[in-house]
């Protein structure tokens, strides 16, 4: 049964703006959460709340006059930060505090894309589980060890805290809310008038631009992946990999996994599968064909390693990123 399905009364959301907001980011939970001709009947009772004093401008321009300000957050539902100006300042202490009595009083919290770092600077997600966009994973686990990033989610829910990967990975986790207010059957229909997937298969692996490293700061190494890479298909040793650079084994495995931060077996395979991402988006070959072109034993060990990489199969990813 669906969140609200019994309840007299319309969720509340508020969306929390911060001067140099995102226009997409706001967008998209202000048209799902809030009046929209994408909903034939008020669905929620929705506000913009100003996060910080002063003037509410788009990073382009764009003005925006809130309807009321932290004072009034702790009486929601739903509180959605929807994005955060910049990840090296930590939000006011007046915004921590709301944020932390409003969960205590049992809201949930949202943090889509940078909207992260609001809940991660105010502690909240210490010991939990968040997700980021990939671009700033690294940033975000180093500068908050407590938090346990899932490197794949699209978004992350974990006792009524939800965060979700950023861009498009908002309207998932925006769904995902929206479903559980009003049930799967409301959720899909409103996906079909946005015109978008009601739940999308596989993660943001998917989306990664090159997980791999094309150079690196060892001009023996980097030669070496040349060779390789022009040469996916054959079968290689480490005895042999070492000898091509004139180094010992130790020698050779204690640099390469310096220089790409992965074992060469590790290497070799995520190579392969990036070619194989290739051939699947620019070319006709059938799948079996593109298994034998990247070196894979067979088309089954192939399937299974990309599915277990991406989240989606091979036909699956074609279908997505076919040019």
């Amino acid at each position: 049964m669906s969140r609200y399905s019994t309840r007299g009364r319309l969720p509340s959301v508020a969306i929390v703006v911060f001067n140099q907001f995102s226009p997409f980011h706001l967008s998209v939970p202000a048209m799902i959460f809030g009046p929209s001709e994408i909903h034939d009947r008020p669905m929620f009772d929705m506000k913009i709340i100003a996060g910080e004093d002063g003037p509410i401008a788009s990073d382009i321009g764009m003005e925006i006059k809130p309807e009321c300000g932290l004072e009034d957050l702790v009486a929601f539902d739903y509180i959605i930060l929807p994005y955060w100006h910049n990840i090296d300042t930590a939000p006011s202490p007046q915004l921590v505090e709301k944020l932390r009595l409003a969960h205590q009083n049992g809201a949930t919290l949202i943090g889509l894309c940078l909207g992260g770092y609001v809940l991660a600077y105010s502690g909240l997600l210490d010991n939990r589980t968040a997700a980021m966009h990939w671009k700033f994973e690294s940033d975000f686990t180093n500068r908050f060890p407590a938090i346990k990033v899932d490197h794949n989610a699209l978004y992350v829910e974990e006792d009524n805290i939800i965060t979700s990967a950023g861009i498009a990975a908002n309207i998932d986790c925006s769904l995902h809310v929206f479903r559980q207010c009003y049930g799967s059957k409301e959720a899909n229909q409103l996906a079909r008038k946005m015109v978008v997937s009601p739940h999308r298969e596989g993660g943001q692996a998917q989306f990664i631009d090159r997980p791999v490293p094309l150079n690196t700061a060892d001009s023996r190494i980097n030669e070496l992946l040349d060779i390789v890479r022009k040469n996916i298909t054959a079968s290689y040793t480490l005895d042999e990999l070492a000898d091509s650079v004139m180094l010992t084994r130790r020698t050779f495995t204690r640099k390469f996994n310096k220089a790409t931060g992965m074992s060469f077996g590790q290497w070799l395979m995520t190579e392969r599968l990036h070619q194989a991402q290739e051939l699947l988006e620019e070319t006709d070959l059938s799948i079996e064909s593109v298994s034998d072109r990247v070196g894979f034993s067979s088309v089954f060990v192939m399937r299974d390693k990309f599915k277990k990489k991406f989240q989606v199969t091979p036909s699956e990813w074609r279908k997505t990123f076919r040019y």
